[in-house]
């Protein structure tokens, strides 16, 4: 399975002093000797940690491929557009959201995605769609002409914090957190029997398959089971474990937990 390290959390250490360090350009050369397949960045709306400088210097420098998360905004896409990574993925965005909830409402938003997923394509950049984990949000993936999904594993990663680390709260629609561990894995083996299920019926049909988002070494194990998802994009606990082990090591690490 290929790792794509997602290093906005080294931007976001440097963004909370608003000082020169640590710069997420010097991570480069630590995840391509470590392993790593791709480099994702998220270029917010509201900059919040990657800035404009920091999203032309990775594109222009990185000797890895570039997945570059945006919105499906103009601006967003016209920078896109310019910068010309080897893939873009279109994700929703909310200025109050700590980080993405969800995935994008393919279904709600043709217009947009149309537009935005043709304007790249014609510059070939690959598109991949940030999508809740439904047959839904495939068949309008499908219909839209992408060449990737990846699918949000946020709920996922909650359940199973709940479950095997009593998570005090979720970010997501649980409507009841105080729930018998025997309901929690109920609810975890949905999950994974969805991802397994839509991940093969996506790629049957001709979409690359990815996953991301709230993935960390204990969790992951699941996910690498899923022969067709072929791709994680996987940042905050890489760059939390890296605190206490280097960066390097913290991508070895992640690394060797997806040999399938």
């Amino acid at each position: 399975m290929k790792l794509g390290v997602n290093i906005d959390h080294i931007a976001v250490l440097r963004e909370a002093r608003k000082v020169a360090q640590p710069d997420p350009l010097d991570a480069l050369s630590i995840c391509k000797r470590a392993g790593a397949d791709q480099i994702t960045i998220h270029l917010r709306e509201d900059r919040r940690h990657i800035q404009d400088s920091d999203a032309i210097n990775i594109i222009n420098l990185s000797s890895l491929p570039i997945n570059l998360e945006c919105a499906i905004s103009k601006e967003m896409i016209d920078i896109a557009c310019k910068l010309k990574p080897h893939r873009v993925t279109l994700v929703p965005e909310k200025r109050e959201e700590v980080t993405t909830e969800g995935g994008l409402a393919v279904e709600g938003d043709i217009d947009r995605l149309k537009e935005a997923i043709k304007r790249l394509q014609d510059e070939q950049i690959e598109v991949s769609l940030f999508i809740d984990v439904s047959m839904s949000a495939v068949d309008a993936s499908i219909d839209l002409g992408v060449e990737w999904i990846e699918f949000h594993t946020g709920k996922y990663a909650n359940i199973y914090a709940m479950l095997y680390a009593n998570l005090a709260k979720s970010h997501h629609s649980i409507e009841e957190l105080d729930l018998p561990r025997d309901e929690l894995k109920k609810m975890l083996d949905c999950e994974i029997f969805n991802l397994r299920l839509l991940s093969c019926n996506a790629m049957q049909r001709g979409l690359r398959v990815a996953s991301g988002h709230g993935l960390n070494m204990e969790n992951i194990k699941d996910i690498v089971a899923i022969e067709t998802i072929e791709e994680v994009n996987i940042g905050q606990s890489i760059v939390a474990r890296a605190v206490y082990t280097g960066l390097e090591q913290a991508i070895i690490d992640m690394k060797s937990a997806l040999i399938r």
